[in-house]
């Protein structure tokens, strides 16, 4: 990554973090700016979030971790990753108007995963996100194997988990993407 772009970057992710403390309380960024720095798979990573929409920020999900967690933290599930099915084999079972990829994929590409219910759920303790649009989520491999998947988001003021066929796809279905650091 060119100097000016990882500085850019690196600015926009230190003033995020600086605006929204309550996402990560008792860190200091002195202690994470490191940590990227030092590995061009994250801020390779990070910007490819970072591009497609998501903010990602640093959240404290679950403090019993010795690593550092960024998340897609847009009000909306990120912009440039919508319209995706949820995984190859969706992909492959459609014969028509197939979207252009699927969640699992393009997450693989960028170096994330996908969050899972519990992620999710811990994600809407900091803000209300997916207000107007929806998140697939990491589905188990029972309801997978029956050709659905899941997906969340926030509706009347409390997060909802649903169910559609992993093949389908929708103009405000995306994904947020997770990663450790």
């Amino acid at each position: 990554m060119e100097t000016n772009k990882r500085d850019e970057l690196l600015q926009i992710l230190k003033d995020r973090f600086e605006n929204n403390e309550n996402r990560h309380p008792d860190l200091a960024w002195g202690d994470i700016e490191p940590k990227i720095v030092s590995r061009s798979d994250i801020l390779l990573s990070l910007s490819l979030m970072e591009s497609t929409g998501g903010e990602p920020d640093v959240v404290a999900l679950d403090s019993a971790q010795s690593r550092y967690t960024f998340c897609d933290c847009s009000a909306e599930s990120p912009a440039g990753r919508r319209s995706l099915c949820y995984d190859q084999a969706a992909l492959d079972q459609r014969k028509a108007n197939k979207p252009q990829g699927s969640a699992v994929e393009v997450a693989a590409k960028m170096g994330v995963e996908l969050l899972d219910e519990h992620q999710y759920q811990a994600l809407q303790l900091f803000g209300e996100f997916d207000t107007k649009t929806s998140s697939w989520v990491t589905t188990p491999k029972n309801i997978r194997s029956l050709g659905g998947a899941l997906f969340c988001d926030r509706r009347y003021g409390m997060v909802f988990t649903y169910h559609n066929g992993a093949q389908s796809y929708y103009a405000a279905r995306g994904f947020r993407g997770i990663l450790y650091v």
